[in-house]
C-alpha cells in the first residue's frame, strides 16, 4: 500500500442531517450513518453502522438508480432512566447513487449487531473476465 494511500483510523461524530430544501419531512432528528465500502471483482459490499435499529425498522429500497436506507430506533421504555447518553435517540438515512455496474436485482442485505451489510453484485458485463489468446 502506498504511504498516501494510509489512512489513520479517526473517531467521527455522528452528524445530524442538516434539513434543506427537498429533504422528505420527518418526526425526530436523523443521521446519517457511517460505512465502509469494499469492494472484489464480483460485488462491492456496503457496511453501515446502525446502532439500535431492529430489522422491521429498516426499509432499503432501489428506485431510478439511487439505493436508499431508512431506518428508525425505537424509543427507550417510558420506566428507563439513561444514567448516561452521548447522542440523541434519531433514525438514519442515507442515498447512493447507483450505476449500471450493479445487478440491483440481486442485491442482499444482513442486519446483524447494529451493522447492516449489503452486498450489491456487479453486473455480469463489468465482472472482470481472462481473455484466452488464441
Amino acid at each position: 500500500m502506498a504511504t498516501k494511500d494510509k489512512r489513520e483510523l479517526e473517531v467521527t461524530e455522528k452528524k445530524a442531517i442538516e434539513p434543506t430544501i427537498g429533504e422528505p419531512t420527518r418526526e425526530g432528528v436523523m443521521y446519517t450513518p457511517q460505512v465502509d465500502i469494499v469492494e472484489d471483482p464480483s460485488s462491492i459490499t456496503v457496511f453501515a453502522d446502525l446502532p439500535g435499529v431492529k430489522r422491521d425498522n429498516l426499509v432499503i429500497d432501489v428506485r431510478e438508480g439511487v439505493l436508499s436506507l431508512t431506518a428508525t430506533v425505537d424509543p427507550l421504555p417510558d420506566h428507563w432512566q439513561p444514567t448516561y447518553r452521548e447522542y440523541q435517540e434519531g433514525g438514519y438515512d442515507r442515498r447512493f447513487s447507483l450505476g449500471d455496474r450493479i445487478d440491483t436485482d440481486k442485491i442482499n442485505a444482513k442486519l446483524e449487531n447494529g451493522v447492516l451489510a449489503l452486498v450489491l453484485p456487479k453486473a455480469e458485463a463489468q465482472k472482470p473476465r481472462k481473455i484466452t489468446i488464441a
